[in-house]
């Protein structure tokens, strides 16, 4: 009688070799030793929804089991998932690793256990292998499924669109209808079915491992991914159900997240019978602080189950290192004993990174797209002996649909035996990669070999919760070439504008663009002209973002270089933009719109203003407007330093040339345009920081330098914000008024001035005289080099003045006169309080405004800005993570970080819709810290105003190069520098 042929192991149909892996909660040994005893066969059930039979000894940990299921799938990074089952309470637990097995499992003959992801990293990016990122798809897939990841339509036929992308490969319309009309992937899938297939359609070239790859970015995003809801209550008796992240404690309330309790903020989790406690650190900034939060659980078995869960959670994100164990009390015994076993994320991302490992392919065996992808497999150690295998392997039926009633309790149950991700039909290559037989492996390191010491931890204590120190992971794994770097400046800083043109296209629209108010003209220029781009740009940054996710390695691309470039992708982005010219050519009309709309229409006025105070609106909506213009000059740069890096030889050198060639050339038609409309942007900008100007945006005016001076008057000095443009001198005050704007004092007309020094004559530091046709004003400088900024820039303005024709229309409004004199030109706040108040009947003088402009800042801190300052920022653009820390603190916390408008904007994620806080950087100082600040870190800078310091870290050393560049732009002045663009200012 010939014996059946045996099913292939879950490892085989993956592909992967017959060798054994090691677990990674032992990293450098063995596999476990099986303890002497009888034995007992477990039953495991995988995420494919087979099952495989382990012989283990009764008394053997959980950890022998579970590090025997990582081994038969060849799973590295095994500590990320784990195993779990119903006690005899039908409770959801996992399985303890240090406990013995037969202490745990009642009858584990009859038990299942169920091999599931346990931790859920919040980028995907952190899963170093195609394995791992694959085994998180299954648990997608199947949460999709059950209805544990809650979803909006849009959003589950995008995940399922990727999902069939990975098992039938591009689409086919009748292929695809089959294949969603024979499995089930979401409930009430029918009604979803031409949305998945228009998705699906959009996937056309996608290999499976990149589907894996786009599945779990679309997850990661969703409010229910990784969430596991214990029910409760709150003290009001009101239902609720709490979850633990990787950010800490959340609350939810059906499916949705009505609070979270970070790390950061939590002091102790404890449990006391059925409640389960939350202790708070206290906040200074709340007046009614709250210590202890309660919750009430079903039992007392529930809170201690999710109190395991919170502290493993916290400890495997957290910590640097596995905790270590409390010594055991001599006489009496006091709360749990539990503690987190296993490596924490930092240890197995520095594990896996440091380990030697090379490129083995497999076959998605599962799959119907013929694609080869790889992995990676350790290297075969001369120093150790071949490891036995200690598993004995037997498939019990595969076919099984859990009750949709568990579903919410059983994490890994639901997939049908019938799909195509995990088939038999692989049996007939068992043991083969690529159709020729795997070479023998070993074990990951020889004897000895201990993971990676962590040699730069981000804090001394371990068990510190401040922040975890992401970045020199990521630093050490990714590539070092410069050219990844400022292909990575171009996604950095391509997601920000994406979420710029977002304001427009998405937040002012939804504001301003549906209301009765605004004319149809501008709707037309505003809006028509920017969804276009905002569609184009859209899927400019997702070629952007695959393209470096290749280069990063976070797929297959094992091909050497075939993916480390990106011109090509700039290239036929750029050439792709040439037909949206006429849209970007509109956007310079788009401000003159908007402003004759908001003057006709005293109703819209109030509109754009409200929405200009939104968070959403973090810098002037006129800086929005120019964004598509401005973005041109950066590809520029992008492309610059890409081709002055790359030799001539290099394969991406050609196309990134030809993509410069056609940038520069649309730069060059655009430049006129761009610099005229600048200069409008800025007067308009200025318009609403003034009182006292009827028309400041003329025909012919234009701006150059805004800052503070000392007025010599009867009084003594008096601070005065100054505005110099090309024809007239500004002088303003600011009083305590609710508009946050500056009052007009008096004009003085540059036809006809004359300037000098006049220190010696007043006997006042920097001071120079400005003697006009009516009247002479003395001013005195912060500094030498203020006052030498100033009289280059009133000089040049003078001189100008007097051989052209500029606006000859008077500035100021009726109430001020100029031609007082000295002592009555100082006009006291008092007085600049009557005129307010005198004028307030007007909507316009009763508007909030913001009190953060470029204006405000010049004023509170004595500096000045020219138009060359404004025309450098706007090219010196820049966007990424940084690690940024306190003076007095010993944690760095990381940020994503906006540089624009002067100004330093920081979020928590690039997905955010507004900034958390801003950090103005005129008057700041950037340097690099000395040695007795003991900041023993790579590429940090310090910035540091008064008594303000804070350290901010960076990546690489490009990283830090072009962040020191662009926030020296905003921290130096111009000394007066002559930029492209001030030929065309004067």
């Amino acid at each position: 009688m010939v014996d059946p042929e045996p099913r292939p192991s879950a490892a085989q149909r993956l592909g992967a070799q017959e060798t054994l892996g090691i677990s990674t909660l032992d990293p450098g040994h063995r596999p476990p030793t099986m303890p002497p005893g009888r034995h007992v066969a477990i039953t495991v059930r995988m995420l494919d929804g087979t099952d495989e039979v382990f012989d283990v000894s009764q008394r053997a940990s959980g950890k022998v089991l579970f590090d025997l299921v990582c081994t038969h799938l060849n799973l590295v990074e095994g500590d990320y998932f784990g195993l779990e089952y119903e006690d005899h309470n039908k409770m959801t637990v996992w399985l303890d690793l240090l406990k013995p097995i037969v202490k745990q499992l009642r009858r584990p003959k009859h038990t299942v256990l169920r091999f599931v992801v346990k931790f859920f990293p919040p980028d995907h990016a952190q899963l170093l292998e195609e394995l791992t990122r694959y085994l998180f798809a299954l648990q997608i897939k199947h949460d999709l499924a059950c209805g544990r990841l809650t979803c909006n339509d849009s959003s589950a036929a995008l995940l399922v669109s990727h999902v069939i992308q990975s098992e039938i490969g591009d689409f086919e319309e009748s292929q695809s209808r089959q294949h969603l009309l024979n499995n089930s992937y979401i409930p009430e899938q029918m009604a979803l079915m031409d949305k998945i297939m228009e998705f699906h359609s959009k996937n056309v070239g996608q290999t499976p491992a990149e589907s894996d790859y786009q599945l779990l970015e679309v997850a990661r995003r969703l409010e229910m991914y990784g969430v596991r809801l214990h029910p409760a209550k709150d003290r009001e008796g009101s239902k609720l159900s709490l979850s633990v992240s990787h950010t800490g404690v959340l609350v939810f309330q059906g499916h949705t997240k009505i609070n979270a309790f970070n790390w950061s903020k939590v002091r102790k989790l404890s449990f006391k019978r059925k409640r389960f406690l939350i202790k708070l650190r206290p906040d200074l900034n709340q007046s009614s602080y709250q210590d202890t939060l309660e919750f009430l659980m079903g039992s007392r078995d529930c809170c201690k189950v999710f109190w395991k869960i919170c502290v493993e959670y916290h400890a495997f994100f957290r910590l640097f290192e596995e905790p270590k164990p409390k010594p055991k009390p001599v006489l009496f015994t006091r709360g749990s004993s539990f503690r987190f076993s296993g490596r924490t994320q930092k240890q197995v991302i520095d594990y896996v990174k440091d380990s030697e490992f090379k490129k083995i392919a497999f076959d998605r065996k599962h799959s119907r797209v013929q694609y080869s992808s790889s992995r990676l497999s350790p290297l075969p150690s001369p120093h150790r002996p071949q490891v036995p295998k200690e598993v004995s392997v037997s498939c019990l039926s595969g076919s099984f649909l859990s009750p949709p009633l568990i579903c919410l309790s059983v994490p890994s149950t639901g997939l049908a035996s019938d799909s195509p991700h995990l088939s038999a039909s692989s049996g007939n290559s068992q043991g083969m990669v690529n159709g020729q037989k795997p070479v023998q492996l070993f074990g990951h390191s020889p004897d000895g070999r201990q993971p990676s010491p962590l040699t730069s931890p981000l804090l001394n204590d371990a068990g510190s919760v401040r922040t975890d120190d992401e970045d020199e992971v990521r630093r050490k794994r990714f590539p070092t070439d410069r050219a990844y770097f400022i292909a990575k400046e171009l996604l950095t800083t391509e997601r920000t504008y994406l979420k710029d043109l977002e304001v427009v296209t998405v937040s002012f629209q939804d504001a301003v663009g549906k209301d009765e108010a605004t004319p149809e003209p501008l709707k037309s220029t505003i809006f028509s002209h920017f969804d276009p781009l905002y569609k184009f740009h859209s899927g400019f940054l997702r070629e952007v973002e695959q393209r470096l996710a290749l280069w990063e390695g976070r797929s297959n691309a094992h091909i050497k270089g075939d993916y480390q470039r990106i011109g090509d992708v700039m290239l036929k982005n750029l050439q792709g933009l040439k037909p949206l010219m006429a849209h970007l050519q509109k956007h310079s009309e788009a401000l003159v719109e908007l402003e004759k709309a908001c003057r006709a229409s005293r109703r819209l006025e109030v509109l754009v203003r409200d929405f200009e105070l939104q968070k959403v609106c973090y810098i002037p909506l006129n800086v929005f407007i120019l964004r598509p213009l401005h973005r041109l000059t950066h590809y520029k740069q992008i492309l610059e330093r890409l081709c002055k890096h790359y030799p001539a030889t290099h394969v991406d050198f050609r196309d990134s040339r030809a993509a410069l060639a056609d940038v520069s050339e649309v730069v060059a038609q655009l430049q006129a345009g761009m610099i005229k409309m600048e200069n409008v942007q800025k007067l308009l900008e200025l318009k609403k920081d003034l009182i006292g100007v009827d028309n400041l945006v003329t025909p012919g005016r234009e701006f150059i330098r805004l800052g503070c001076l000392s007025k010599l008057s009867g009084k003594g000095l008096q601070q005065r914000m100054f505005f110099l443009f090309n024809d007239v001198l500004l002088y303003t005050s600011r009083g305590m008024t609710a508009t946050n704007q500056f009052k007009v004092h008096g004009q003085l007309p540059l036809h006809g001035m004359t300037i000098r020094e006049s220190e010696d004559e007043w006997g006042v530091p920097h001071a120079f005289t400005l003697v006009g046709q009516h009247q002479s004003v003395v001013v005195a400088a912060s500094s030498l080099s203020e006052m030498e900024k100033w009289m280059e820039d009133i000089k040049m303005a003078i001189d100008l003045a007097g051989s052209s024709n500029g606006p000859t229309s008077d500035l100021l409004a009726s109430s001020l006169t100029d031609n007082k004199s000295p002592t009555e030109d100082s006009c006291q706040e008092a007085e600049s309080e009557d005129d307010l108040a005198a004028s307030r009947t007007s909507l316009e003088r009763q508007a909030p405004h913001r009190g953060n402009t470029t204006v405000h800042v010049c004023w509170h801190r004595n500096t000045t800005v020219s138009m060359v300052d404004f025309s450098v920022a706007v090219e010196n653009q820049l966007s990424g993570n940084l690690l940024r820390k306190f003076k007095n603190s010993n944690g760095w916390q990381k940020l994503w970080v906006v540089f624009t408008n002067f100004s330093l904007f920081f979020y928590k994620t690039h997905q955010d819709d507004y900034p958390l806080a801003s950090l103005p950087l005129l008057g700041y100082s950037v340097t690099i810290p000395t040695e007795s600040e003991n900041i023993h870190k790579d590429y940090v800078f310090k910035l540091h105003f008064k008594s303000h310091v804070y350290y901010f870290r960076s990546e690489s050393e490009y990283t830090f190069e072009r962040w020191m560049e662009v926030i020296r732009s905003a921290t130096v002045s111009a000394s007066h520098r002559r930029s492209r663009k001030e030929s065309h200012l004067y």
